[in-house]
């Protein structure tokens, strides 16, 4: 028998008569009409070349072959019921699950501290894993769900396939080492361009926000070092006469062991839109669906980095 051609649905129909034993009880269990299950039965006997229930008093008694097929039918449907229609669910405290997260190096200082203290106490057995990609792999990666979220500023995840959730908004700042001799005189526009300067190059990064806005003010700066990396450059400030301007949340963390001094830009800058994305993917999934609820309940509103 080709089973491709075969109603799965008369198996619910066999698994009820060879329970209930009769067509009038199977009906009554199945919420069907007597004609119908009268038909299906027909069906039935047709494609299995069997009688399978023959009258029997005021009942109807299986073939030997229905008795053959009572378990594995039971068997079928309870597997259906149970592996393929069941109801998903996630419980954080037995889930074990790995999660991977694409977030930058600031990311990891704003995020993960908070985020990871609550797993430990509401989720024991999730675990992280951190990349850091290229935006074009970043938009492949989650669309083969190696990458269930993205956690920071992605400008690049836009479009049909990516949900992307509001957190917050994030502020730059200027950072100088104390007893910068520029700090001794008023802080102004001129006094800004004219000092030696560090930028953070990055593709796709919070830094192209502030290079955009002094470029659209029509001003330029000295530019004496350029790096991909936003970590070493408090520590080159620390120990030179050269300022940089970077997210907030990289002076905060570092000025606690670094004599760094935090200055407001001396005109008004962008702020950087920081936003858990996903794949459309995983839009249904329970466990996906529980890890961005609690990253929105820590972070919703809530920049971890500033008092």
């Amino acid at each position: 028998m080709d089973y491709r051609r075969f109603d799965l649905n008369l198996l619910v129909v066999l698994d009820a008569l060879l329970e209930e034993g009769g067509v009038n009880a199977a009906a009554r269990r199945l919420g069907m009409s007597q004609p119908n299950v009268s038909f299906a039965l027909a069906k039935l006997r047709h494609s299995f070349a069997d009688q399978l229930l023959v009258r029997h008093g005021a009942g109807m008694r299986p073939t030997p072959l229905a008795e053959q097929l009572r378990e594995p039918v039971r068997r079928v449907l309870s597997g259906i019921e149970s592996e393929i229609l069941a109801e998903r669910a996630f419980d954080p405290l037995v889930a074990e699950r790995r999660f991977v997260l694409s977030t930058s190096d600031i990311g990891e200082l704003v995020f993960l501290p908070q985020l990871m203290r609550c797993l430990a106490r509401e989720a024991p057995g999730i675990t992280l894993e951190c990349r850091s990609l290229t935006p074009a792999d970043l938009s492949k990666a989650m669309a083969q769900g190696e990458v269930d979220l993205a956690l920071g500023y992605f400008p690049d995840l836009v479009g049909e396939a990516f949900v992307a959730e509001q957190l917050f908004e994030h502020p730059f700042t200027c950072i100088a080492r104390e007893g910068h001799p520029a700090l001794a005189q008023h802080w102004s526009l001129d006094t800004f361009l004219g000092l030696g300067h560090i930028v953070v190059s990055q593709s796709g990064r919070s830094q192209e926000l502030f290079e955009a806005k002094l470029k659209s003010m029509g001003h330029s700066r000295k530019i004496q070092l350029k790096s991909p990396h936003f970590m070493s450059v408090p520590l080159l400030v620390a120990q030179s006469d050269l300022i940089s301007t970077v997210p907030k949340a990289v002076a905060v963390i570092l000025a606690r062991t670094t004599p760094l001094l935090l200055i407001e830009p001396p005109f008004e800058t962008p702020t950087i839109l920081l936003q858990q994305h996903w794949h459309v993917r995983s839009q249904d999934d329970p466990a996906a669906i529980w890890l961005r609820g609690l990253i929105a309940r820590l972070f919703k509103g809530q920049d971890p980095s500033l008092p």
